[in-house]
């Protein structure tokens, strides 16, 4: 049977996978199977991919590592060549024991993209100035704004505030994920967006219902917001990854930068484990050695 063809047949069919996964995956198999025509002088069948070793395997990884692949390309690969034999062990009850003891390389952890100290003032003075805007809509954008930069908090825990916040307290309270409670700090000039936000909001601001409030007066959507975050990097030349939780990651990045505990800034951030928070101390690291390789008259 032709091997590859059946795969991607089952990926397609039977596990409706969509066409771009599909393709994905065939792409990654037949330089895969190229590889094991030459190495084994013969076409790929099932019985030959049940009797390769793992040395077979890391031949063909080195290969492409040779070829300039990354580790995240080199891990992907890797993992369509398990989920082959997966499928070939479910299928056609082929096993290959040491397959599953490969393991890729290490993906190096995503650091978060904070915006600059001068970005995140220059997008609150623009949110709070925008010209076009009705008044008391700047001023709840300003407001919102300045939660996620001023006091760390997630879009979804700003617009879960309501009406009971008002005025705006100097410790908040704000339901995390997964319900878990933790009290925020609040700055002057934070407390001061919000409680302007509550003066000229033409809606009621009950004590049960939602703080921030459309144009037509229901609940916020976070689409607004971050459609107005996508206007402002456009307007001040940003980059996309100028979002508004992007402000979050800024408010621990400064923090950081500014001498704050680590600790602290996994308290006030809400997160469960510090090996979270501690993400921030490579933005921070990488943000150093960019200055010191700008500065230094040896660099």
């Amino acid at each position: 049977m032709d091997v590859l063809p059946a795969f991607l047949s089952h990926l397609g069919n039977e596990r409706r996978m969509a066409a771009k996964t599909v393709e994905a995956y065939g792409s990654d198999l037949a330089m895969f199977f190229g590889f094991l025509r030459l190495h084994l002088g013969t076409e790929p069948s099932l019985k030959a991919l049940a009797g390769l070793k793992a040395r077979d395997i890391r031949a063909y990884l080195a290969a492409r590592r040779r070829d300039g692949l990354s580790d995240a390309s080199i891990a992907r690969l890797l993992s369509s060549i398990k989920a082959l034999y997966r499928w070939m062990s479910r299928a056609h009850g082929l096993e290959n024991a040491e397959i599953g003891y490969l393991q890729g390389p290490r993906r190096a952890p995503r650091l978060p993209r904070p915006v600059s100290i001068e970005a995140a003032k220059d997008i609150l003075h623009e949110a709070e100035t925008e010209p076009d805007a009705e008044p008391w809509i700047a001023a709840r954008d300003l407001a919102v704004l300045s939660l996620l930069y001023g006091g760390g908090l997630r879009i979804s825990e700003a617009l879960s505030l309501t009406g009971a916040d008002l005025p705006a307290p100097e410790r908040l309270r704000v339901s995390g994920k997964g319900g878990k409670v933790r009290l925020v700090p609040l700055i002057a000039p934070v407390r001061e967006a919000i409680n302007q936000y509550g003066k000229l909001c033409p809606y009621a601001l009950t004590k049960s219902g939602a703080l921030f409030r459309g144009a037509k007066g229901g609940p916020l959507s976070p689409r607004i917001i971050q459609g107005r975050m996508q206007m402002l990097r456009g307007l001040l030349g940003l980059p996309e990854t100028a979002t508004p939780h992007a402000l979050r990651h800024a408010f621990a990045t400064h923090l950081l930068a500014n001498g704050a505990d680590l600790r602290a800034i996994q308290t006030l951030l809400g997160h469960a484990s510090l090996s979270t928070t501690q993400v921030y101390t490579g933005v921070d690291s990488s943000r150093l050695r960019a200055v010191h390789a700008a500065a230094h008259p040896r660099a």
